[in-house]
């Protein structure tokens, strides 16, 4: 049936003002929304967007604790700064474009440019309050989902200036959420490693630093000792620290002005090229930038008066002319560093001439893999690929890409018809993975079905080709689903750290029950979501989902469509991540056996 034509006229263009635009558009202002279970989703950048302003007086020189308090869905922010002048409170927390933040005299180095971010937190909560106390008075408003409500004026002799907000993430924008402290935690950590002599307290837990970025290194190395003492080098406007670790590829932490850019930006990959001319002055050879930085642990800041980032979330700088100052600086500081560590300076040739040496051993190994997969076949075996990837009309929705790692053909089976042949490939995958832990990287490339996973994901050289911007593993909710599932983040966390740091792997939660009647259907993830729809259906029959291959392809497409679950997998320390992995797929089997004993759940929630 062909569709009917709307007209295109007068009555078919809209004008929304600014608060409906950030309520229609959330991810534009705050990223993704999430549920919760990931540091980068929206809850955390509305705490994080809050508690800049209070870092942004504390950099001024204004104010030098900040207090952030959480009461179960509410969070309430305090610092004691300058206060936002009486007569502006409302507009500052309403009016997009307003704010102090335009006049380089008030604010040098802030994030929050673009007078936005309090303004998406009070158009996302369902309620929200400032005050600000400024020479014994105060402005307080209260605002829901956007609107104000009420405003009151007064004084409080006695009160010390400053801002607070509380704020409360609205469940018609969220759907569904839930706090997390560790994240909550980890986000307030950083806060104090780039802002020495700033004190954060969070429902009774304090944060300082004294080391900067070398206590941030510090503690997510955790136990696990690195190669050399921790480097680190600090000016008025530029910080970084690094060091090497046994560990495969690089990690970094990089940040502006004290926001942390989880995607990098032209800072980290400046750091990244000045510490390789360091090394390659000072040792008076010419080695490659993958040999001086495999292994390698590093944190990057820099203060900038007007950057320049690619999105709203200010995930990645963009700021092109840091390079030319950046690169220099870091040289010739790793120069200075590795002529007064003689010892020290051994350690580091010694391990960039070990990953050189064990790189052009890769590279015959590699050869040998691309020849033997030629072999074969010219197309990549088990990959169902999307049409993003070889339809360049199709190219602005790169982001929107994944790829499915399927339980075999069965599940494939199912995916294939429901899924968006634009944005979703699929890749099955052939009986369990090999187990990655305390292999080497050779093994992987040895291995037929892994190696086939890096081709098809486009990382076999470099996890910079990742096709997808989503990896989902979408194996069965039953003991051998589960392993399969623990086998790929193995191998992720192993060799490819920075595509879980970076929010690039998922895991598809899909209904265990399906309970309906004849007037209604009802799919359910849990045993307490199956209970509640017995509750509520009468003359219902129950069906348990055993596998993703036992769903009709018509059923399945739904749970894959707008509605799809995703649960976003994270890492917490870096030092947390070997230790895990050894206890769950390390040769630890009574002590395993003993845990999932003692924790299993009869009602997963």
């Amino acid at each position: 049936m062909a569709k009917k034509k709307v007209a295109y006229d007068e009555q078919a263009i809209q004008t929304l003002d600014a608060l409906e635009h950030i309520r229609l558009r959330t991810g534009m202002y705050i990223g993704r929304l999430g549920d919760g279970s990931h540091a980068l989703d929206g809850i955390y950048v509305m705490l994080k967007e809050v508690v800049d302003n209070s870092v942004d007086e504390f950099i001024m020189g204004e104010g030098k604790r900040i207090e952030i308090k959480r009461d179960d869905a509410q969070v309430t922010i305090r610092d004691y700064g300058r206060g936002i002048p009486l007569g502006k409170v409302v507009e500052c927390v309403s009016q997009i474009n307003t704010g102090g933040k335009y006049n380089d005299d008030v604010f040098q180095f802030s994030v929050g440019l673009n007078g936005v971010g309090t303004k998406a937190v009070n158009a996302l909560s369902s309620d929200f309050e400032v005050t600000s106390w400024r020479d014994g008075r105060y402005v307080r408003a209260s605002f829901q989902r956007g609107r104000l409500l009420n405003q009151k004026k007064g004084k409080e002799a006695g009160a010390a200036n400053g801002t607070e907000i509380s704020f409360t993430p609205d469940l018609e924008i969220f759907d569904r959420y839930e706090w997390n402290e560790e994240f909550i935690a980890h986000r307030l950590k950083y806060y104090a490693y780039l802002n020495g002599g700033l004190k954060l307290s969070y429902n009774g837990q304090s944060f300082q630093s004294k080391q900067g970025l070398a206590d941030l290194l510090g503690d997510e190395l955790g136990e696990d000792p690195p190669l050399y003492d921790i480097v680190h080098c600090q000016d008025e406007k530029f910080e970084f620290a690094f060091t090497h670790t046994n560990n495969y590829g690089e990690t970094y932490y990089s940040f502006v002005n004290g926001q942390y850019t989880n995607d990098g930006g032209t800072h980290q990959s400046a750091f990244r090229e000045g510490l390789l001319k360091g090394v390659n002055e000072f040792a008076k050879k010419n080695f490659a930038g993958e040999d001086v930085r495999d292994g390698i642990i590093g944190a990057v800041a820099v203060k900038l008066q007007d950057p320049v980032f690619e999105s709203q979330t200010k995930n990645k700088l963009g700021s092109t002319e840091v390079r030319s100052w950046i690169v220099p600086a870091v040289k010739d500081q790793v120069v200075r560093w590795l002529h007064e560590n003689e010892k020290v300076a051994k350690q580091v040739l010694e391990k960039v001439a070990n990953n050189e040496r064990l790189r052009k051993e890769l590279a015959n190994i590699k050869k040998d893999a691309r020849e033997r997969a030629k072999k074969v076949a010219i197309r990549i075996p088990k990959l169902t690929d999307c049409k993003v990837h070889f339809d360049d009309t199709k190219g602005d929705r790169r982001e929107e890409s994944s790829i499915f790692l399927s339980e075999g053909d069965s599940a494939a089976g199912v995916i294939v018809p429901s899924r968006d042949v634009f944005t979703q490939a699929i890749f099955s995958l052939r009986g369990k993975p090999l187990n990655c832990l305390g292999l080497k990287r050779d093994a992987i490339y040895k291995n037929e079905e892994l190696y086939n996973l890096m081709r098809a994901l486009g990382i076999e050289e470099s996890i910079d080709g990742l096709r997808y911007n989503k990896v989902i593993l979408a194996t069965d909710a039953d003991v051998d689903g589960m392993h399969i599932r623990n086998l790929l983040l193995t191998f992720f966390l192993h060799f490819f750290e920075p595509l879980v740091e970076k929010g690039h792997v998922y895991i598809l939660e899909t209904p265990l029950f399906r309970v309906r009647n004849k007037k209604t259907t009802r799919y359910c993830y849990s045993d307490r979501e199956r209970d509640e729809a017995l509750g509520e259906i009468k003359a219902a029959e129950i069906t348990r989902f055993k596998g993703l291959g036992e769903i009709s392809p018509k059923e399945f497409g739904q749970f894959i469509g707008e509605g799809m679950r995703l649960q976003s997998v994270s890492v917490g320390r870096h030092s947390e991540i070997l230790k895990t992995l050894e206890f769950f797929m390390g040769k630890n089997t009574p002590a395993r056996r003993d845990f999932i004993v003692e924790n299993l759940l009869t009602d997963v929630a």
